[in-house]
């Protein structure tokens, strides 16, 4: 089996990564910490122009069309 280098979870123009995410339960009127897990961003493949594909985050995909639309 060939072992294939991977990608980093994060965003390749605002470099955002994942964070930790602490789910709470509502139990007998106090909050229980339950869960702590971890949130990655939405990361799309995407054309940079004449450039290469890259894995952007929602965000700035977003950020991307509104400059695009406004020249």
């Amino acid at each position: 089996m060939i072992a294939y280098p991977r990608m980093p979870r994060q965003c390749a123009i605002c470099k955002k990564t994942g964070m930790r995410v602490i789910r709470r339960k509502k139990l007998r009127g106090k909050y229980n910490p339950t869960a702590i897990r971890r949130q990655q961003p939405n990361l799309q493949w995407v054309h940079l122009g004449s450039g290469p594909r890259v894995k952007a985050c929602a965000k700035c995909i977003k950020a991307l069309t509104k400059v695009a639309s406004l020249s």
